[in-house]
């Protein structure tokens, strides 16, 4: 069964912070389902230390500002948005509530932020289209080509304006409490883009089996490879996204492959479990695409003054992923667009505290961790990246 619906007014009364709609999302979701959303790989270390060193950067606010009407609008990948923020991709949304990535899409819409449509999602990306939202394609590196091409002509003619290719999921992470349940999704949640395809689907619990990681290994192909980065880069014309990189290297080999932005990102510490926390390798890998591509934050991305944090260690924008799914499971399209809502509120309210009226001056706070280093000063000027008013 999916999950139950909470009234989202009643909800959304209770909902201050986005930790708030995590707790009526548990109380909403089946538990199969919860600990298939809020879940990690391994022990959990990646899944813990994407919060831990969010919570160990500092930020030191300016003063003597005019901050009387601080400014959150900036641009993704040339794009105005109304913060620098957009729904990361999530699959089977569906399982979550019956509405799926329509809801978060119309969240997203109303919010004025992009929706990243997963190629795994429980609806269709034309039927997605139809919100109306600014769209974005994810994909992973499927073992039929022909396929591939097929969902980006489909992405295209749909009106998605930028391609994200995961490229940290070669094979899925050992997620231990959907293999110790034997995870299978929902009656009636189905993958919309693999419908004609043969392979794994819903069955009763098998205890060491996950039913999205058997239909992740039969589809994508682990031997993706930067000679593929270069097919793909032939392949669309639309900006191109690559989800996962964390290591600095990459990021160059990225920019050389003309990509347009990365999305720095241990998948929510669902892939390696041990990787580095996603905020920790955001300074390097953006002094490494120095100002060549966007350099986007994901993984444990929670409030509006982790946004501050990212864009002041050169982040041009966030992925906001399990957050927005916790609205979703609280209180349907109303619950998701209230936690995008709460997040901007807080952007706002951040940066008047931090002294900086627009993100352009957030990307040139100085930052300190908890244990007193001080961080290094951006030099560069980003406000045409971030998008400074």
């Amino acid at each position: 069964m999916t999950a139950t619906t909470v009234s989202p007014a009643t909800t959304n009364a209770c909902v201050l912070t986005p930790a708030d709609a995590e707790e009526h999302a548990r109380l909403a979701l089946p538990p199969t389902v919860e600990r298939f959303v809020n879940g990690a790989a391994g022990t959990g270390l990646t899944l813990r230390a994407n919060r831990e060193a969010l919570d160990r950067v500092c930020l030191v606010p300016r003063v003597l500002t005019d901050v009387s009407s601080p400014v959150t609008a900036g641009r993704l990948l040339g794009a105005d948005a109304t913060m620098p923020v957009a729904v990361a991709p999530m699959a089977y949304q569906r399982a979550v509530h019956e509405d799926g990535e329509l809801a978060t899409a119309g969240a997203a819409r109303d919010l004025g932020v992009p929706f990243t449509v997963s190629m795994f999602s429980s609806h269709s990306v034309e039927e997605i289209a139809a919100v109306g939202a600014t769209m974005w394609f994810q994909v992973y590196w499927l073992r039929d080509r022909g396929r591939t091409v097929e969902l980006l002509r489909r992405a295209e003619a749909a009106g998605c304006v930028a391609v994200m290719l995961t490229v940290d999921t070669p094979r899925m992470g050992r997620r231990l409490d959907d293999l110790r349940a034997g995870f299978s999704l929902p009656d009636g949640v189905k993958a919309a883009h693999f419908r004609d395809l043969s392979g794994p689907g819903p069955g009763d619990p098998a205890p060491g089996v996950s039913e999205v990681a058997a239909q992740t290994a039969a589809l994508v192909d682990p031997s993706l490879s930067w000679s593929d980065i270069e097919w793909l880069r032939e392949q669309t014309r639309l900006p191109l996204i690559l989800k996962g990189v964390l290591d600095p290297l990459d990021a160059r080999r990225a920019v050389r492959h003309g990509v347009d932005a990365v999305v720095v990102s241990n998948h929510g510490g669902r892939q390696l479990d041990g990787a580095v926390a996603s905020v920790d390798a955001l300074p390097a890998v953006a002094e490494a695409a120095d100002g060549c591509c966007e350099v986007l934050l994901d993984s444990g991305v929670r409030s509006g003054t982790d946004i501050i944090k990212a864009v002041a260690l050169g982040a041009t924008g966030v992925l906001l992923g399990r957050p927005v799914l916790w609205g979703l499971a609280a209180g349907g399209g109303e619950g998701a667009k209230h936690v995008l809502r709460l997040v901007q509120e807080e952007l706002e309210h951040a940066l008047a505290l931090a002294g900086c009226p627009d993100l352009g001056a957030a990307s040139r706070l100085r930052t300190v961790t908890a244990d007193g280093r001080t961080g290094a000063v951006l030099a560069r000027a980003r406000g045409d990246v971030v998008g400074a008013r």
